[in-house]
Parts: C-alpha cells; structure tokens; sequence
C-alpha cells in the first residue's frame, strides 16, 4: 500500500514540475544550511575528544581569588599536588612553546609550535607513537638526556618519511636531542603543535610563581570532580599558608575538556549559527506548506470524488502525507549536495593554524541521520496543513468549494504562513547585518598607524650564545641597522611584540608621589622597543621626545607612554617628567622617567571588548627583550612584501642560526587578527540572503494564487470602469500589508534575539538602528517586487473573456 503511495506521489510531482521544482529547491536549500551548520555542531560540541575516558578527565589551573586572574599550574605546585592527592590517578601537564628544530645545527633551523610534556601524558590520553617510544620516567628528571617526539606531518613533509627516523638526532633550541617517536596521523595535542620534549628538564627549577603548565588530572575509580575539587581546594590552602609569598589567595581552577578547550564565545556563535539556519528552514517550510496547501485547494474535487468512490478521510490524509514524504526524499540527497559543499567551503575559510587538530568538519553518518530527521520532521510539519484542511468538511462541501475557490479561511491560512516567513527572514538578516557591520568596523578600525608600507616577521635567537640579555640587546641592534641600510626600506625596529599580532607585556604601576593602594593599582602594557618604532608605524610624539639611540638600545630607565597611560595614571597632572615603577616585574626597583607621550595607536590585538584605549608604556628594548623578537620594517614606496627576500639575506648574514617566521605584510596580520568576522559575516549573510530569496518566493506564491482565484473580481472591477493602477494597488497593497505585518513582528522578535550576541560585536550596538531600519527597507521593497508581477497580470484580465465565463 505504502509502496503504491509513494509511486502515485512521484507521478504526480512529475506531472506538476513547476510546483515540484519549487518545493524542492526550498526544501533542499533550508536542509543544505541546516545539514551544514549542523556539520560544524557536531564537529565542535557534540563529538567526544579523542581520548580514553575523556569524562574522567579534569583540567586543573590556579585562580587568584584577589584579582579574580587565572593562570596555569607551577611546577613545584604540580609536585606538590601530586603528592597529596588521593582522588586523582595521575596529574599530568603540558607547556606550549616555540622550538627551534635543526638537524645540523645551523642554516637548516625551523621554528615551529611545540609543548613540553610530563613522561605519561600520552598514555593518560589513550594515545600512542606509530613509531618509537613514548617518554619514559627516565626522560622526564633532572639533567635526563634529552628526547623528543615528533608529529606525523612534520615526519612526512621535513624528514620524508624516512623509516629509519627513530634514533635519529635533532638540534632543538641549539641543543641535541634524539627522535625517539612519531606520533599517530593529525595527533598535534593540545592544539596544532608539531614536536613534544619532557617537561622536568626545562622546569623543575622553576619558582612557584610561574604558573604555565596546562593540567590535566585524571579521577580515581568512584572519585567525583566534586570530590577532587574539595580535596585540591585544602591543598592549595596548605600550599598558600605554607608559601604566602607566592601562593597567597591563590585556589584550584578546575574545568571540564568542553570548558578548557572550548570558549564560551565559540560555543555562543555556533549556536546562534544553528538558530540562524533553523528560522530558514521554518521559513522554507512555510513556503512549502503554502504551496501545497494552494495545490491541495486545487485538488479538492479529485478528493471529494475520491471519498465519494469509497476513500476514507485517513487514506486521504495518508496520501497527502505520502506526497509531502516524497518531496523531502528527493529533497534530502541535493540538501546534503549542498551540505557536503558547504561545510569544505567552511574547512576552507579556517586558517590552518587556528583548527584544533581534534575538530573536524563532515558530513558523516551522524551528519546524515541528522539531515534524515530534519527531512523527515518538515515533511511531517509542511504536510500537516494540506492535510488537516482536506481532512474538514464534507463531501458536499468540498464539492461545492472546489467549483468557487478557495475559501476565505485557508486563504488566511497561506497569508498567516508568509507573515511568518516575512518575520523569521527579518530576524536572520537583521543579524547577518550586524556581523557583517562588526566585520567591516573591524576592516575600517583606526589602529593609528598606516598598515600599508609596512612588512613584519619574527626572529628567534637560538643556542647558547644568546644566553645572556647582552647578547640579545647586541644583536637585536645589529639586525635594525642592517635591515634600515637596505635600499627601499625607510625604517625598521625590534620589539617583544609584531603590532596587533600578540606579544609584549603587562603588569601594575606606581607612580611616583602616589600612594601604593595594593587594592587598587593601576595595570598597563609594557612594549619594548628599539629605537625607531615610532617613526616606522608613522606615529608622532605630541609631547617631549622620542627615544634617542643610545637609550633605544640599553637599559636606560625612560619610557614613553601613550594618551591612556597619561590620562589615567597621572590623572591629568604632567606625565612627561614623572616617574613610575613596574610592581611585580624583575625590573621593579628601577624607577622610569617619562620622555614622551603618543596617541592611542593600538599595538594588541583588537576585540570585540575593546571600548576605552588600554594604558600602554613603551620602554627600551632591553628591559622586555625576548629570544623571539618581532621585526617591523617601513618600505619607502611599493609592495612590502617584496622586501622580505633582501632582509631574510640580511638575517642570515648576521646569523646563520637566526630563526625567521610569521613573515606577513601589516595588511596580512590585520586580516588574520579578526578573519573570524569575515567568516562569521560570510555565514550569517548567506542564510539571510536565502531566507529572503524563500521570504519572496512566499509572497510572489501566494498573491500569483490570489489573483488566480480572483480573477472574475478583477474583471467585474474593470468592466465596472475600474484604473488598471487600482487593480494594481489593490494586489500590491495585500502583498505590502503582509510583510508589514511580518516585520513588525519581525523586530519584535529581533529586539529580543539581537542581545544574545552582544559580545560579538564590534562598535555595533545589538539594536543597531541602521540595521534594524535597513533590514525593514530591504524586505518592502523585495515585498514590492514579488507583489508587481502577479498585480501586473491582475491588469491584463480581459472583462469580456470573464462575463462570458460567467
């Protein structure tokens, strides 16, 4: 019986093929969104971490419950949790850090994402090498011999494979190590790191006020995390009367996988993603619903015969039913067509560095099932309204209704479903326009500075001969002055940080003839520069003076700060001239003398936080230099870019062993510093456009089927002397009032979904009024569009062909 439906409902779409077409497309476009939104669901939230008994695992931190900061774990805090806890089996840590990875020793260095381990991490994690050894004990103490494993990419695309790699030896930081170990295909745990070495050799002198080891601890057989929680919360207590000078105030931080690995704002925009696509398929099944509910009120003779000849109300609604089954079958394999593109358009979008190893996007069998039930679900909420109207009545009735038309009722009915369409297509495209303005702010933002001519990198000093911070300082001078005397460049600098691409440093200040209040101290940033920096970014002193060379390139205590800095530490007093000190930093006792002050160009990355300009201090760069320094380089004229080959020489020549990466133009590293936005613009933009595309074919749908059903009332109008343009207003006025109604109850419903995603936008408000207002425009005059061409054939009705029919 079922199998006889299902054949007379593919006859009839095929013979129906404008109609078939439509709801196909509508189906398959509200099921592609869905299926691939769905894909990055699942991949991100739903899927378990690809450990053993990954819900036994915890992740373990410290918190100051003074400032309410968090930070790592310290190593002698791991010793000691170690030794006193009873709930958990292991407690295992990992710390992320650039390596320089070299086989000879020089001019081959690469420098690459790398972590140091605790010897039974992996075997914790379930994972093990394909090739060689995991870290043994043996590895993992004082003075061990040095060890290191190696990912399976960095196997394949630097050592080709080679089969014989165990044993094998590599320079790592200038200093030997062995290949004892490939680790399994895409394994980069914790994210996208490429080569691990045990951790104890690198850390176990380390104070306990270095807190930067990532935890992890696993529970005992019937242990809860409540239970380990309580009992690490004591040891820290212990821990903090023991050692008050480093651990006073400080506490346990523990968190599930999904809370470390995952942060709140990715999980929020993934979810708002999948509300997105859900309204356009509610849009897309309304359009559906509506355009069998127009084919049903045409059919209402073929099933008041049918029911005459012996058909019960239930095989009736059974057929109906049936059809709209049909439709969402052939609907689903293009919806997962459009899904399986998609979700690689998405993959694509992704920087390859900023995916998790752990996080992928298919379209699978979870994918699939899930596409299934939503196909499954339409077809039973779209056919459900033909349905029920067939299944009211009697034969009578139905005969009676199929010779005038459609009846008042379900014509509300199709015009309360375009309502709804109207409203939900508002909704999802009045927030692609808001990520699409926080996108383009981001794109427009006043860093204050040009971007333009300016090339930057980083270079790690690697080995033992930078040891020592003379030799740094010395070389970071060599590299400026070598890199300045280029033909074309205008001016470089080093710094501990690339502008707007991470680094540099922070701490709380004192000002001197200010009282220290412990309870509220003044934090800032603190960015070392050479000489130079201010004339490579473009920026203008506009009080005192720039750094001088011999000042620039030393430890002389002088700063200058920026407008912020000026504004709320000195609290509108002179700055230039003043004093403050670094608390907390190695460099506290030395007080620095203000030499100048800069406007608020911004030198960290920018977020959707970013309100009032941060306080930053710049000082010279021996006070904050770093073994991984950023070079920023100012092009007279011309593409940036095409400095880079001519200052990679130039670093060579100065040292062979000198370790250069993260080569990008300024214009490059803005992009990369909120490409985000662009995706997340890109998405919600795509489903508002089609949820508008679907909101239109509503409304042409349902007056096309009004003037259809109207015709004798157009002709009897016009031979009564009726203006073509009165005939014409009246369809577009009905199409006009609909979406009105739509979006009014649209902003409605906007006003009350827009805050949810107040934290992802940037120098937008969630009430954005140009959004909100442009939005409404947008969808009147697609309202207008969709309602001309029926209005214009209503106008072509010929009154004479229609008294004659009467």
């Amino acid at each position: 019986m079922l199998f006889r439906d299902i054949q007379y409902a593919l006859r009839g779409l095929w013979h129906s093929k404008g109609f078939a077409l439509t709801a196909i497309l509508c189906l398959a476009f509200g099921i592609g969104l869905n299926t691939t939104i769905f894909s990055i669901v699942d991949g991100v939230l739903l899927k378990p971490f690809p450990f053993r008994d990954p819900d036994r695992l915890i992740v373990l931190g410290e918190r100051n419950l003074k400032s309410d900061s968090f930070a790592g774990l310290s190593y002698p805090g791991l010793l000691d949790w170690r030794a006193a806890s009873t709930t958990l089996s292991a407690i295992e840590v990992s710390s992320g850090r650039a390596l320089n990875l070299s086989d000879d020793g020089a001019g081959d260095t690469e420098r690459l994402a790398g972590a140091a381990i605790s010897w039974n991490l992996f075997p914790e994690l379930g994972v093990s090498p394909v090739m060689g050894r995991h870290f043994t004990e043996a590895d993992d103490r004082p003075g061990a011999g040095r060890a290191v494993l190696i990912s399976h990419d960095l196997w394949t695309l630097r050592y080709h494979s080679d089969p014989q790699i165990v044993g094998r030896t590599a320079h790592i930081d200038g200093t030997l190590h062995t290949i004892i170990g490939v680790m399994p295909p895409g394994f980069r745990f914790p994210t996208n790191i490429r080569l691990w070495v045990p951790v104890t050799p690198l850390a176990y002198n380390a104070s306990r006020n270095v807190r930067n080891l990532f935890a992890f601890g696993r529970l005992k057989p019937g242990a809860t995390s409540a239970q380990a929680t309580d009992e690490l919360t004591a040891i820290a207590a212990r821990i903090a009367r023991e050692y008050p000078a480093t651990n006073e105030g400080w506490t346990v931080w523990p968190r599930t996988l999904t809370d470390a690995f995952l942060p709140d704002d990715v999980t929020q925009i993934i979810l708002l993603m999948m509300g997105a696509v859900t309204l356009v398929l509610f849009v897309a099944c309304s359009n559906v619903a509506n355009l069998l509910l127009v084919r049903a009120s045409t059919r209402r003779r073929e099933f008041a015969l049918r029911a005459a000849l012996g058909a019960g109300r239930q095989r009736i609604v059974r057929q109906l039913l049936t059809e709209s089954l049909a439709l969402a079958l052939v609907s689903l394999p293009l919806g997962l067509l459009l899904a399986e593109f998609g979700t690689r358009l998405i993959a694509f979008s992704f920087p390859t560095d900023q995916v998790p190893y752990y996080i992928t996007f298919a379209v699978d069998w979870r994918t699939f099932l899930y596409s299934f039930a939503v196909a499954m679900t339409t077809a039973l909420v779209f056919g459900m309204f033909p349905a029920m109207q067939v299944s009211r009545g009697s034969l009578r009735d139905n005969l009676e209704e199929s010779a005038r038309g459609a009846t008042s009722g379900r014509s509300r009915v199709r015009s309360a479903l375009v309502v709804v369409q109207v409203s939900l297509a508002l909704v999802s495209l009045v927030g692609a326009m808001l990520f699409v303005r926080t996108f383009l702010n981001f794109d427009r933002f006043d860093l204050g500075f040009q971007t333009g001519p300016l090339m930057t990198m980083r270079f790690a000093m690697a080995g033992t001969a930078y040891e020592g911070t003379d030799a740094r300082l010395q070389r970071a001078q060599d590299v400026v002055r070598r890199v300045e005397a280029l033909p074309g460049v205008a001016a470089a600098f080093a710094s501990n940080l690339v502008p707007i691409s991470g680094g540099g440093g922070g701490g709380d200040v004192q000002v001197d003839g200010q009282r220290e209040n412990p309870e509220r101290r003044q934090g800032a940033g603190f960015v070392g520069v050479t000489p130079g920096f201010f004339r490579t970014l473009g920026v203008e002193i506009r009080g005192g003076r720039d750094f001088s060379d011999s000042e620039g390139f030393s430890r002389t205590p002088v700063a200058v700060i920026n407008e912020a800095a000026a504004r709320q530490l000195w609290e509108g007093r002179q700055a230039v001239g003043g004093r403050f000190r670094m608390i907390g930093n190695k460099d506290a006792a030395d007080w620095f003398t203000v030499i100048g002050i800069v406007p608020n160009l911004r030198v960290y990355p920018v977020s959707p936080e970013d309100t009032d300009p941060q306080p930053i201090i710049f000082v010279p760069y021996g006070y904050q230099q770093t073994l991984s320094t950023g070079l920023t380089v100012r092009v007279a004229a011309g593409d940036p870019a095409a400095i880079t080959p001519a200052v990679r020489a130039t670093l060579r020549t100065a040292d062979p062993n000198l370790v250069v990466s993260q080569v990008r133009t300024m214009d490059e590293v803005r992009r990369v510093s909120y490409w985000q936005f662009g995706l997340y613009g890109w998405i919600f933009g795509t489903t508002g456009v089609v949820g508008l595309l679907l909101a239109a074919v509503g409304v042409y749908g349902v007056l096309s089927y009004s003037v259809e059903q109207r015709t004798r009332e157009m002709g009897v109008r016009m031979a009564l002397g009726a203006d073509p343009r009165d005939v014409l207003w009246l369809v577009v006025r009905h199409g006009v009032v609909l979406v009105g109604i739509g979006v009014a109850i649209g902003l409605g419903i906007a006003s009350i979904a827009t805050p949810w995603a107040r934290n992802l936008l940037f120098q937008v408000s969630p009430f954005d009024p140009l959004s909100f207002v442009a939005v409404s425009v947008v969808l009147l005059v697609v309202a207008c569009v969709a309602s001309y061409l029926p209005a214009v054939r209503a106008t072509r009705v010929d009154p004479v062909v229609v008294l004659k029919g009467e």
